[in-house]
């Protein structure tokens, strides 16, 4: 007797499981890069951990809620999350046809926040206050679009720059950043030029021409120090470098409160919540710009360098991803990416260590802070959308 085969676990496979089947194989999203997503995800929950064991003795001193910032920035976490699966979501070759929307979204924010709508905070007008005794700084958002849209403006210029194309990308650039300079907000104003430099070389740009724009940058920077553009706790932070004493009860404060924790940490750290700089609340603004001191005190070497690992390997994904795009601007995305964040890492953990000036850039992925955990987990959702459709024409 002849048997029916009707499809199932025990036959042939259900067309409807089929179809599925069909669809995922078909879909980008199997193409995922697991070791770039779970570095990521274990430094967000390393700086939760981080962020808990340096406010948890003052929120309780002050009987507040001992989870308060870390419930805060579990919930940034979830929303960056989400935000990177959105990014995903789309073809990152049409989001190109979005970057003159994204980056005029930028430029209107940045001059929304200097109006009153704005809020200072820090000797910053930087932030917008939300509902909840939440905050958005836009600059922090004005990465991604600045990321976004310059890559797309040097794509369709790529090796045919001539000046007159330079000086209006340069144009187009020096807009956001003389916003963010009249916050003022160093930090962001480095890691947006640095950007826009990067990428202006990647896409062709004379050495000639990367000589003038470095003059050009060493101008500005001449400017913004000695035309008193600066606020006079930044100017404190720059002498703070050299001489940590110019300023005992400010930067130089912070300076060396910070290295003195890390170096109290030694090899394998005081322990989880038994650090005495990070305990006794002594390093100011510990859970943000600072958290990397908070590691270096409790984990120790051992910690900090586990952490160290843990960022060369994003570093690391995001170079591979940009060295296999299929286009030159997936190319340029990415290099984008690791422009800010290779800088942001290098700033932020070098300020713990005195050997950089303090400068307000957070610790990506890490850091408390919703502005910059959406932002940086953005990031990693463009570099994953040139991951996932390196294979896909």
């Amino acid at each position: 007797m002849a048997v029916i085969d009707r499809g199932g676990p025990f036959g042939a496979p259900a067309p409807a499981l089929s179809s599925r089947r069909a669809r995922f194989e078909a879909s980008p999203a199997r193409n995922l890069d697991p070791v770039l997503i779970g570095a990521v995800i274990a430094i967000a929950l390393l700086g939760l951990l981080m962020i808990y064991s340096s406010t948890r003795e003052r929120l309780a001193f002050d009987g507040l809620d001992e989870l308060y910032f870390v419930k805060r920035q579990a919930v940034f976490i979830l929303l960056g999350l989400c935000a990177m699966a959105a990014v995903m979501a789309v073809d990152y070759r049409k989001l190109r046809d979005f970057s003159v929307l994204a980056y005029g979204a930028a430029v209107i924010s940045l001059l929304a926040v200097l109006s009153p709508l704005g809020s200072d905070a820090r000797g910053a007008q930087a932030w917008f206050q939300l509902p909840g005794g939440f905050q958005l700084q836009p600059s922090e958002l004005a990465k991604f679009a600045i990321i976004v849209a310059v890559a797309g403006y040097c794509n369709e210029h790529r090796g045919e720059m001539d000046p007159r194309q330079l000086a209006l990308t340069i144009g187009l650039a020096a807009v956001p950043l003389g916003l963010v300079a009249l916050q003022p907000d160093l930090g962001t104003g480095m890691v947006i030029a640095l950007i826009v430099v990067g990428l202006l070389a990647l896409a062709g740009v004379s050495g000639r021409q990367l000589a003038i724009l470095g003059l050009l940058a060493l101008t500005g920077v001449w400017a913004v120090i000695n035309l008193g553009m600066l606020a006079e706790y930044q100017q404190d932070r720059l002498t703070a470098v050299f001489d940590s004493g110019s300023d005992p009860e400010g930067s130089g404060y912070n300076q060396e409160q910070s290295e003195l924790a890390i170096q109290t940490g030694s090899i394998d750290g005081k322990g989880l919540y038994q650090g005495p700089q990070t305990q006794g609340g002594f390093v100011p603004e510990q859970h943000t710009d600072f958290i990397f001191t908070a590691a270096g005190e409790e984990l120790g070497f051992i910690g900090a360098g586990t952490l160290l690992a843990l960022f060369a390997v994003v570093v690391w994904r995001v170079w591979r991803t940009a060295t296999q795009a299929r286009d030159f601007y997936g190319m340029l995305v990415c290099m984008g990416v690791l422009a800010m964040l290779t800088f942001q890492i290098f700033e932020n953990i070098g300020m713990t260590m005195g050997i950089m000036p303090v400068t307000g850039i957070p610790l990506p992925f890490m850091s408390y802070g919703g502005s910059s955990t959406l932002t940086t987990f953005a990031c990693i959702g463009l570099v994953s959308n040139v991951y996932m459709r390196r294979f896909i024409g």
